[in-house]
């Protein structure tokens, strides 16, 4: 913390050490989650997991020229972003 080196040069007014303590605080209540979309969370969720079991399946049993990572890595990735979101909000 700097010092007010100007507080020499200006004269303050008489109250303001009254406005230095603190009159009042408002405390805000944290929204409740709502079960609901946490439900809708779970059921998307449970989809991706069946979705990557697909993907894994049809790479290894039809020859295409890719790893499965390359369609199941941005769908987890995406869906964890989704849920930190979530649940990380102020």
């Amino acid at each position: 913390m700097f010092a007010d080196l100007f507080q020499f040069k200006t004269r303050r007014a008489p109250g303001g050490i009254d406005r230095a303590f603190i009159t009042e605080v408002n405390v805000r209540r944290p929204v409740p989650r709502d079960p609901r979309l946490e439900r809708i969370i779970l059921i998307c969720w449970i989809l991706i997991a069946v979705k990557h079991v697909a993907v894994i399946w049809a790479v290894h049993h039809y020859p295409v020229p890719f790893n499965q990572l390359w369609i199941n890595a941005p769908t987890f990735l995406l869906g964890l972003l989704a849920t930190v979101a979530y649940y990380f909000r102020e």
